[in-house]
């Protein structure tokens, strides 16, 4: 499955970082896995091995008129377990990501939301992966039909602020992108920004 890569791509670089090689080790619809060849910063020779996502990763923070935060859980196969989340998943490419949000929320939730704002763009796992992430909160919310995809068995519940907070920090919320989106909305509350 491993084929070699555009050469233009090969010629990338970071500082300290020089690769001269890559190949695709393995390749999905949703992710591609490249085997890289590379000087490291102290001079030698390596490999890294580099995550690609075809998707920007989009997360949305709905609160509604009652301070309550929309949280769904779901399997996860990775985990081998049940994961509380926010509303979240991939904006491919010709999707902006903003539509991607407003795809998630109500295909998870049922949820549209009246008004959005951009909270954060983090970085997910810069080791070993190049995927990011745009963070959303969503208010002035309206309630429809959700529309899960057939890999989704979802439960969605209304958590007040505060608790959904306090589950960032006991473990109860462990996926990063959820516990980041949280406690960005409570630190612009505490006046950090």
């Amino acid at each position: 499955m491993g084929g070699v890569v555009d050469e233009t791509d090969v010629e990338r670089s970071t500082p300290g970082w020089q690769r001269t090689s890559r190949r695709v080790a393995y390749k999905n619809a949703w992710i591609t896995v490249y085997h890289d060849e590379v000087t490291r910063p102290d001079g030698e020779a390596g490999i890294y091995g580099v995550v690609h996502f075809a998707n920007v990763a989009v997360g949305v923070v709905a609160i509604d008129d009652e301070d309550r935060v929309i949280l769904v859980e779901q399997d996860r196969y990775t985990l081998g377990r049940r994961s509380l989340e926010i509303p979240e998943g991939g904006s491919p490419h010709g999707e902006t990501p903003i539509d991607g949000a407003r795809r998630e929320l109500r295909e998870e939730t049922g949820v549209m939301a009246g008004s959005w704002r951009e909270l954060a763009r983090p970085d997910l796992s810069n080791s070993v992966t190049d995927e990011t992430a745009i963070i959303y909160l969503a208010t002035d919310l309206s309630h429809g039909e959700a529309d899960p995809e057939g890999t989704e068995e979802l439960s969605v519940s209304w958590v007040p602020f505060g608790e959904a907070l306090a589950m960032t920090l006991d473990g109860r919320i462990t996926d990063a992108l959820s516990i980041m989106a949280i406690q960005r909305v409570a630190l612009e509350r505490a006046g950090v920004e």
